[in-house]
């Protein structure tokens, strides 16, 4: 019951129940309530999203609407819930610890630039409880989900408006996306990947905290950021 009393406290005391879970090594648990939480969302969404409006405007948008029969429009309608449902539960079980996994790596790298050695199991449970809030935001877009009778993607956008690009209307393309990226839950997951970098290597809290959103701003910069313009453009 510790191991999974213990990381619940960095939501009611960030401070001292990172430092604890970090320092005792809990990451199976949160690491367990992550998966679960990103794959009950990716699986309900799959089920309660109506495909229909987003696949023939997705068509429409290519050219590849014209001459398409009825047959072909309902097979690629069934054939994207398919993809939505098994991306669903793929991105809980496999994405998720694999991202935890690869940000444990990005922490001893970081550890070993700064001089400041720590166990990387250590390091995996500052990780894995930074992606609590994740895990959060999941559950309660899960919630969400669960009231509607149907969504589409336009609408899953603003489900759950934790960002400012879901607050500030009349923005640029560009200017979207960045105010998209001031999201609360990933400052969130931000400010414990910080706290629990600092428990497990020593380093003073606050310049651990500041080299965590360094860390978050380089990631926003390329993936929310840079390549979706990127994409967007071409």
């Amino acid at each position: 019951m510790t191991s999974l009393v213990q990381p619940a406290r960095v939501f009611i005391d960030p401070l001292d129940g990172t430092r604890a879970a970090v320092e005792a090594r809990r990451w199976v648990w949160p690491l367990l309530i992550l998966a679960l939480c990103v794959s009950a969302s990716g699986t309900l969404f799959s089920l309660r999203w109506d495909a229909t409006p987003d696949v023939i405007r997705q068509l429409q948008s290519s050219g590849q609407l014209t001459g398409l029969s009825e047959a072909d429009l309902l097979d690629k309608i069934q054939t994207e819930s398919r993809k939505a449902l098994v991306g669903g539960i793929a991105k809980g079980m496999l994405l998720m610890p694999l991202m935890a996994l690869l940000l444990a790596c990005i922490l001893w790298v970081v550890s070993w630039l700064f001089d400041r050695p720590a166990p990387f199991e250590q390091l995996l449970s500052a990780a894995v409880l930074a992606l609590l809030p994740i895990a959060l935001y999941h559950l309660i877009f899960t919630l969400c989900v669960a009231a509607q009778h149907t969504v589409t993607l336009s609408r899953v956008a603003n489900l759950v408006p934790s960002n400012l690009g879901a607050v500030l209307q009349g923005l640029s393309p560009k200017m979207q996306r960045v105010a998209s990226s001031v999201d609360f839950f990933n400052l969130w997951s931000t400010a414990l990947l910080g706290l629990g970098f600092s428990a497990a290597t020593g380093m003073r809290r606050g310049r651990a905290v500041l080299l965590a959103v360094a860390l978050y701003a380089m990631y926003a910069g390329v993936f929310l950021i840079g390549l979706p313009g990127q994409a967007g453009g071409q």
